[in-house]
């Protein structure tokens, strides 16, 4: 294994045995800080949604309304109706894409 070599900024011309410097690592663990953050504040900002409005659920399964209105009057999706809007078990929807999962 190679030897890894510092040379600090004021040195332009890095030696034939040097793989980075300490700008490249610095650069490297700035731009890592950044992208853990915006996976972070997209994922764990805000508490998982429990329930889904059929929009929601039509795009989750990349199906259409139609087929979304197939599958409550066959009895094969689980919902549940407040006043004019249907909303959609998160847990529900996993267990039932579970149960029908094929082995390739």
């Amino acid at each position: 294994m190679g030897r890894l070599l510092y040379i600090t900024e004021d040195q332009q011309k890095p030696s034939g045995a040097q793989l980075v410097t300490l700008a490249d690592l610095e650069k490297f663990r700035t731009m890592l800080m950044m992208d853990i953050k915006l996976l972070l504040e997209g994922n764990f900002g805000k508490p998982a949604k429990r329930w889904l409005k059929s929009c929601e659920v039509r795009k989750l399964l990349n199906i259409s309304g139609g087929t979304l209105q197939t599958l409550r009057n066959n009895g094969k999706l689980p919902y549940t109706r407040i006043g004019g809007l249907i909303y959609y078990d998160v847990a529900e929807i996993d267990q039932i894409l579970a149960q029908h999962k094929r082995a390739s």
